[in-house]
């Protein structure tokens, strides 16, 4: 991530000319010039301690580093140019140290509302949960590029079991559509043969009634 740099004093001086504008019977309408609103400001007080921090280099010894910066002290660095360079002194103290004795380590800086709330944690690579915890909303992230290898493990292992819970729902589908056929000709099959069997006692019933009616005795 890169964002440009502003000048140190944009958010101070600057302001912002309104161009002409033609309105609709076609006369000139003369804008005049209008500061920065604070939400500006302060946007462009970010824009500008961002670029400070992307330009700091970071020591070979750290591989994934994150700055938390809150916004009581993004207020006080505005307002105290000497509060902001203490706080950028001592990150770039921080990122360009060397972190030892781990070779490659992963670096989280807070940066609070007075010096005293400073603070700078590392831990190495093999163990980046809490880096990944806690520099999930940070200002300034950089890092090494490469995914936590537990992390990817961890990737692996949840995609093949959502494969596997696939294919076993798919199973489970393919043996209820099977069971579904089966009852189904089962219950024609039973349909059937209560059907064959009312013909046949029907049929049976009306060969007694015609030879009742004939006068033919059964029993003769």
């Amino acid at each position: 991530m890169s964002i440009s740099g502003v000048g140190q004093n944009y958010y101070q001086n600057n302001v912002t000319s309104v161009k002409n504008k033609k309105n609709m019977n076609g006369t000139e309408e003369t804008g005049g010039m209008r500061e920065l609103t604070e939400a500006e400001e302060m946007a462009a007080f970010k824009k500008e301690f961002y670029a400070e921090l992307d330009r700091i280099p970071r020591d070979r010894t750290i591989a994934n580093v994150a700055v938390n910066i809150s916004e009581e002290a993004f207020k006080n660095m505005k307002a105290d140019p000497k509060y902001r360079e203490q706080m950028l002194s001592v990150i770039r103290r921080d990122m360009t140290g060397s972190v030892a004795p781990a070779p490659d380590c992963s670096l989280v800086i807070t940066v609070g509302a007075t010096a005293k709330d400073y603070r700078a944690d590392g831990w190495s690579v093999n163990n980046d949960s809490e880096f990944y915890a806690r520099s999930q909303d940070s200002f300034f992230k950089k890092t090494s590029g490469q995914k936590d290898r537990n992390k990817e493990l961890l990737e692996e292992y949840l995609e093949k079991r959502a494969q596997v819970k696939r294919q076993q729902q798919e199973l489970l589908d393919e043996n209820a559509v099977k069971a579904e056929h089966e009852r189904s000709r089962l219950a024609k099959a039973w349909n059937s043969e209560r059907q064959m069997a009312a013909a046949s006692n029907a049929y049976d019933a009306n060969v007694m009634t015609e030879t009742v009616a004939d006068g033919d005795s059964l029993f003769d």
